[in-house]
């Protein structure tokens, strides 16, 4: 307990800190200093109160030192992240400039929705950025009830469009719910894995397993296989590093591994195994159905082959647009290639990879348990969709209907990547103002 003198010292040198945050993070370390200091002269026949006194002159004078630590702990921002947004948000209207073929709409509608896209986009980052995200610490419960009534909701009154049940219509507005899931989720598994040593019991235990693989199934059955995977990986790379308990980790990470390969066993014996099948023929052989599930494979292949090094023009052959679904949407990596060049496509890799490695670092740049899952959570869930949208693009993975980050076209899903790049950022902007949770596991 700080004795009425400290307390009156730390009173002035909070006064010069802005960040009301960052108060009792300073407050913690400048007590530890001056209790350190005020028990060293005690040892040297100091009564307390001449103990106390010295270590608070020591220190110096208090509103000096609450003027660096003002510096020193204001709130940051990550530019270099958020350059690397605008840039791939400018790189995202490249493949609208001229409409949407397939749609009878005029070409800047889709320019015009995309701005008002990015717009909220932007609106909800930065609603992000400035929420404190550890009050969701501890909602994990209702976060996770709710993203799963919505997958309930979706698979009993959702439309289907593409051969999967994935939006829902409310007062004649369309809604990607399964993309809302995923983020509810991701908050959702990040105050569960924040507590992970505390499911010791095997009661706790069993209750971790269903509450892992539920919605997984929920996936399963729009059928939505990528969201699943996303799903799975975004909970593995947080348990990676959770700081899990080493014994409680392998326990876990055995169940789980035991299950997911029960879970694909059932997949391809059941009455969808011939979906499945035919897919995973067509990616390995997709000149044994040219016309049909060998078509866009193929069409891929030689897209990337008549690329060029500086492609062929936006727009310059309009019937790319024409023979490539989704030219804007899931397959907009072909289309940009195919229009700009490999060199284009290999730039655009880069500039992907340079984000998510940025994302990936910030990760280490905060001493916060509940911080640090919800980086490296958003950082996977980043990562899965480019890699696979562009390994897609190239016909290197099984086609899926995945977008790829900020580029493809679409609401919801630049929405929901907009909350979690926000996430990111309020995560960074407090990581020198709030006490550590990070502790070494012995």
């Amino acid at each position: 307990m700080s004795s009425s003198r400290f307390e009156e010292f730390l009173s002035k040198v909070t006064s010069k800190v802005k960040s009301k945050e960052a108060h009792a993070l300073i407050k913690q370390e400048l007590t530890t200093h001056l209790e350190e200091l005020s028990q060293s002269y005690q040892k040297r026949e100091f009564s307390k109160e001449e103990a106390e006194e010295k270590a608070i002159k020591d220190m110096g004078n208090p509103f000096t030192i609450g003027d660096h630590l003002n510096r020193l702990h204001r709130p940051k921002m990550d530019w270099v992240l958020i350059v690397l947004f605008m840039i791939i948000a400018g790189i995202s209207f490249l493949p609208l400039i001229g409409g949407v073929p397939e749609m009878a709409i005029f070409n800047t509608f889709f320019i015009g929705r995309q701005a008002i896209l990015f717009t909220l986009g932007v609106i909800v980052m930065a609603g992000m950025i400035f929420f404190d995200y550890r009050k969701l610490m501890n909602w994990w419960m209702l976060i996770y009830v709710s993203g799963l009534v919505l997958l309930v909701y979706t698979n009993l009154f959702g439309y289907t469009t593409n051969g999967a049940k994935t939006w829902i219509s409310f007062l004649d507005f369309r809604m990607n719910v399964t993309a809302l899931s995923l983020f509810l989720f991701y908050l959702a598994w990040a105050g569960i894995i924040n507590k992970v040593n505390t499911f010791t019991s095997l009661k706790k235990q069993v209750f971790l397993f269903f509450l892992i693989w539920i919605p997984s199934l929920f996936y399963m059955m729009l059928p939505n296989i990528m969201f699943s995977i996303i799903y799975i990986f975004c909970i593995a790379t947080m348990f990676a590093f959770s700081q899990v308990q080493k014994k409680l980790a392998i326990r876990i990470g055995l169940v789980n591994m035991a299950a997911g390969v029960f879970f694909l066993s059932t997949m391809i014996i059941s009455p969808r195994k011939d979906i499945f099948f035919t897919r995973l023929s067509a990616f390995i052989n997709p000149d044994a159905d040219p016309n049909g599930s060998g078509y866009m494979y193929i069409l891929v292949k030689e897209i990337f082959s008549k690329s060029g090094w500086f492609g062929h023009g936006l727009y310059n052959d309009i019937n790319i647009q024409k023979f490539l679904p989704g030219a804007h949407t899931d397959f907009v990596f072909p289309y940009l290639v195919y229009s700009l060049g490999w060199l284009f496509g290999m730039i655009l890799c880069l500039i992907l990879m340079i984000f998510i490695l940025r994302v990936s670092i910030n990760t280490f740049k905060t001493k916060d348990k509940f911080g640090r899952l919800l980086v490296i959570g958003g950082a996977t869930l980043f990562a899965i969709p480019a890699c696979w949208n562009i390994l897609m693009g190239i016909g290197a993975v099984p086609i899926m209907g995945v977008s790829l980050p900020f580029i493809s076209y679409g609401g919801s899903m630049l929405l929901f990547y907009s909350a979690i790049l926000g996430l990111i950022l309020s995560v960074y902007r407090r990581k020198d103002i709030i006490l550590p949770t990070i502790t070494s596991l012995k």
